[in-house]
C-alpha cells in the first residue's frame, strides 16, 4: 500500500527552509500518519549555510525525509540586471521546475502525494503539479497583512500605470493599515524591473491553488486575516481556504553557522545581567548596513546608557556586483567601530560576529527590548518570547511589516530614518531609552500587549486553540482527497 506523502517545497534561505521545516515537525507531531518529503534547492548566492541544519534535523526527526534537487548554474556578476536578489531567486527556481516536476513523479510511483506544498518563490510549479492532479498550496511564511497585500496587488496593479517609486501617496489595501507606495517591497517599486513582473503573476496565481498556510495566528492579526475571509482581497474571484497554523518558530535556533558558534558565549553573558535590561539588536542573515550606519549604532547605543546585545556583520559593498549576492566576511569588529568603544562599553555591553542565538536569546528573562528589521520569523518570535519591538525594515515585506507591527498590532516603535535610510545615533540612542523605558504608560503599555499575545499564541498552538482546530481540518482535507481546480 502507497504512503500518504506531503511535499514540501521551500525556496533556498534559511528562513524559508526553518518555517517548512517546522511545518513538517508540525504535521509529524498531530498526524503521525503522513510521510514528509522536503525538497532542497543548493543556491549559488548567500542563503545562509544549512548543510549543518539539515543534518541536525534528520538525526533528531528522522521521518522527514530531504531531497536534494541537482544543482543549477547561475551566474552572479553583472549581467544579472536587476538589482534584487529576488530576482535571482525567481530565475533560480523557473530553471528548477524540470527537476522538480521529475522528482514529484518519481515520489508518486511509490507514494500518494495528498499535497505539494510550496513557497511563494516557487509559483511556476503550481501549473505541472496541477497537471499530475497533486492538490498545490502555498506556505507564506510572511504575515496574514503580507498575504492580503499579495492577494490585492494584482487590482493595485490594474489601478495605475505609475511606478510605485514616483508616487508620494497612500495605498489602500483591504485589512492593512495605509501603506505609503514607496514603502512597498523594494522589487516591486519599478514595474520595468524584471522582479515586479514575477511577483504579479505569483499574486495573481495564489487564488489557483487549493489552500494557503499561514505562520500567523488569528488573534494577532484580525483585520487582515476577516478581510481575506471576507473576500475583499480577491474582488473578482474566489479567495481559497486559508488555515493560519502559527505561530511556527525553530526552539533549536537552527540558523547556527557550524561549530564555534556564540551560543554559549551570548547565553553566558545573559545570564549575568538583571531582568529586562538589555535590548538586543539584530537585523537578519541578509540584514547590511553599511561601515558609516555601524558607527551611527554603536555611538547611539553607547549614548543611551543602556545594556545591549548586537549582532554585527560585514559592511554591505553595493559597488562591488562580484560579491553583491555571496555571504559577507567575518566582521572585523576594531576596524568597523568607533576607537574605543568596545573597551568602554565591556561592561555592560556583548557584540558578537554575525550570528546570535535569536529564539533563546528573545526568550531570555534579561532581555526587555529587540531591535529588528522586522522580519515575519523575527517578529513572531519575539511575540513568542514577550519582547517589544523597535521596527528598523531594510528590505523584502519589512515596511509593510513595520507598518503593521507599530500602527495596527501597536507590539513596536519605530525608528524615524531620513530619506535616504540613513538612522542617526540620537535616533537610535531615543529609540533605546523610550524601548527600555519600564514605565505604565507608553513602552509600559506595548509590552503588556506583547505579553497579552504572547499568551496568545501559546493557546492558539495548544489542544483546542485555533491554530491547532485549523491544522486539524487541513489535514482533514488531505485525507479526504482534494479536487484539483
Amino acid at each position: 500500500m502507497k504512503k500518504d506523502t506531503i511535499v514540501l517545497y521551500p525556496s533556498p534561505g534559511m528562513g524559508h527552509l526553518i518555517s517548512m521545516v517546522e511545518l513538517g515537525k508540525l504535521i509529524l507531531t498531530h498526524h503521525p500518519s503522513f510521510s514528509i518529503i522536503i525538497f532542497i534547492t543548493n543556491a549559488p548566492y548567500n542563503t545562509g549555510s544549512t548543510a549543518a541544519y539539515i543534518n541536525r534535523v534528520s538525526q533528531t526527526t528522522p521521518s522527514i525525509l530531504f531531497h536534494h534537487l541537482p544543482t543549477i548554474s547561475l551566474p552572479l556578476d553583472s549581467t544579472i540586471e536587476s538589482p534584487h536578489l529576488e530576482t535571482l531567486v525567481f530565475k533560480l527556481l523557473h530553471l528548477n521546475n524540470p527537476n522538480v516536476h521529475q522528482a514529484l513523479k518519481t515520489i508518486s510511483q511509490s507514494s500518494t502525494v495528498k499535497s505539494f506544498i510550496i513557497d511563494f518563490f516557487c509559483y511556476s510549479s503550481l501549473d505541472f503539479a496541477h497537471n499530475l492532479k497533486i492538490p498545490t498550496y502555498y506556505f507564506f511564511t510572511a504575515s496574514a497583512a503580507c498575504l492580503a497585500f499579495h492577494l490585492y496587488f494584482p487590482t493595485i496593479h490594474k489601478n495605475t500605470t505609475k511606478n510605485f517609486k514616483n508616487l508620494q501617496t497612500h495605498l489602500g489595501f483591504p485589512g492593512l493599515p495605509s501603506i505609503l507606495a514607496s514603502d512597498m517591497p523594494k522589487p516591486m517599486l519599478d514595474r520595468t524591473d524584471e522582479a515586479y513582473d514575477e511577483f504579479l503573476y505569483f499574486s495573481a496565481s495564489i487564488p489557483r491553488s487549493q489552500g494557503i498556510i499561514v505562520n500567523s495566528f488569528e488573534l494577532l492579526e484580525p483585520r487582515p486575516i476577516k478581510a481575506i475571509s471576507d473576500g475583499l482581497c480577491v474582488p473578482n474571484a474566489s479567495t481559497p481556504p486559508v488555515y493560519y497554523i502559527g505561530p511556527l518558530i525553530d526552539s533549536t535556533d537552527g540558523r547556527k553557522n557550524g561549530p564555534g558558534s556564540n551560543e554559549s558565549v551570548c547565553l553566558d553573558w545573559l545570564d549575568s545581567q538583571p531582568s529586562r535590561t538589555v535590548v538586543f539588536l539584530s537585523f537578519g542573515s541578509l540584514g547590511l548596513f553599511n561601515a558609516a550606519q555601524l558607527k551611527e549604532i554603536a555611538v547611539g547605543l553607547e549614548k543611551s546608557g543602556h545594556r545591549f546585545l548586537w549582532v554585527v556583520r560585514s559592511p554591505s559593498e553595493p559597488k562591488d556586483k562580484t560579491r553583491r549576492f555571496l555571504a559577507p566576511p567575518e566582521p572585523d569588529l576594531d576596524a568597523l567601530l568607533p576607537k574605543g568603544f568596545l573597551a568602554r562599553t565591556k561592561v555592560r555591553g556583548l557584540v558578537v560576529k554575525s550570528w546570535a542565538p535569536q529564539v533563546k536569546v528573545l526568550s531570555h528573562k534579561s532581555v526587555g527590548g529587540f531591535v529588528t528589521h522586522c522580519g515575519w520569523n523575527s517578529a513572531l518570535e519575539a511575540v513568542c518570547g514577550g519582547v517589544p519591538m523597535v521596527a528598523w525594515p531594510l528590505y523584502a515585506e519589512q515596511r509593510m511589516n513595520k507598518a503593521v507591527l507599530v500602527e495596527d498590532m501597536k507590539l513596536a516603535l519605530p525608528m524615524d530614518e531620513s530619506e535616504d535610510g540613513f538612522v542617526t545615533a540620537s535616533e537610535v540612542e531615543k529609540r533605546v531609552k523610550e524601548l527600555m523605558d519600564d514605565s505604565d504608560d507608553g513602552i509600559g503599555s506595548l509590552r503588556k500587549r506583547i505579553m497579552v499575545m504572547s499568551e496568545g499564541a501559546k493557546a492558539a498552538m495548544s489542544e483546542g486553540g485555533s491554530s491547532r482546530r485549523a491544522l486539524a481540518e487541513l489535514a482533514e482535507s488531505w485525507k479526504l482527497g482534494n479536487q484539483i481546480i
